[in-house]
């Protein structure tokens, strides 16, 4: 949408001036000079125009605002399912500090584990990264022709998370947290995956993460960006955040699932009747609609059984 299309739908749903609808979308103001620069307005912007269209329904229609409501009525149904993205964003950040809490004890966000161990989010996820791109057909002298392995790129996505969500919690707080992450979330995942395109955005975490650990960008900046670069990564990846959301539950369940079981005693068992317990984890994902903590932990233990 054009910043000049922008200015007549202000008016179109009512607003006097752009300044006017600026004050009441709470939208700040340097951003929409950055807009009228590019000559660019942001998706959801033209999303909110099309909402308030729809509730003033004897307001006259113009060309330029049909052509926004076409444009945004595939991100209709998104918009409905944002609203409950503060409520699983929460629930996901609880989830990842009683994880943290159970496997590395009490005040790990200092830094060491309950066995002195250092604890080096940074370098999980410039780690995950790697398992990530392995997943691709990146290598020129080996298996060039093979096809990408995007369930485990998805899954390797979630691991990322795990480890993002905690560096977050390490700095911040669950509120502060849910807070800096929300505006992230709501973004349509690519149809058609540009599997180079995957590699380089995921490889930019990389990026970040080194940046931070060499001190060659500050930690709250480097956060911010972290969160963007991620989505960004996922959005390529094809992987939306409700389907971000139920894999991360599942593999938090698991995470726990294996502790209870004697993972770290090396009695628990990964492979159930032939298949990994990743696969019938996400297996059982497909089957629930709304995934819970609670329930997937009750069926991976009749499973398990």
């Amino acid at each position: 949408m054009l910043y000049k299309d922008f200015k007549e739908a202000v008016k179109v749903v009512g607003f006097a001036s752009v300044d006017e609808f600026v004050k009441y979308a709470k939208i700040n103001s340097s951003d929409v000079l950055k807009w009228e620069e590019k000559e660019e307005i942001p998706y959801l912007v033209s999303l909110l125009l099309h909402i308030l269209k729809g509730d003033k329904e004897v307001l006259p229609s113009s060309l330029s605002l049909q052509n926004i409501v076409e444009e945004c009525l595939p991100l209709a149904s998104l918009l409905e399912e944002a609203s409950s993205f503060p409520a699983k964003l929460e629930e996901m950040f609880l989830l990842q500090k009683q994880l943290n809490d159970s496997t590395n004890g009490k005040n790990w966000e200092l830094g060491l584990n309950k066995f002195n161990k250092e604890i080096n989010w940074l370098r999980c996820i410039h780690m995950e990264v790697a398992e990530l791109i392995d997943s691709t057909p990146w290598k020129h002298w080996k298996d060039i022709n093979s096809n990408p392995d995007m369930n485990n790129i998805h899954v390797e996505l979630v691991d990322i998370w795990h480890f993002l969500m905690s560096y977050i919690l390490q700095e911040t707080n669950v509120p502060k947290a849910v807070s800096l992450v929300n505006t992230h979330c709501i973004y349509e995942a690519a149809q058609n995956v540009d599997i180079k395109l995957v590699v380089k955005e995921a490889e930019k975490l990389s990026y970040i993460a080194l940046a931070i650990e060499t001190k060659n960008m500050p930690t709250f900046s480097g956060i911010e960006r972290f969160i963007e670069q991620f989505f960004r990564a996922c959005k390529s990846a094809g992987l939306s955040f409700p389907w971000l959301q139920k894999l991360y539950i599942g593999k938090n369940c698991l995470n726990q699932f294996r502790q209870d079981n004697g993972y770290k005693e090396g009695t628990y068992k990964k492979v159930w009747n032939g298949n990994e317990d990743n696969v019938v984890m996400v297996e059982l994902l497909r089957e629930i609609e709304d995934v819970s903590f609670e329930e997937l932990y009750a069926q991976l233990k009749l499973k398990y059984n």
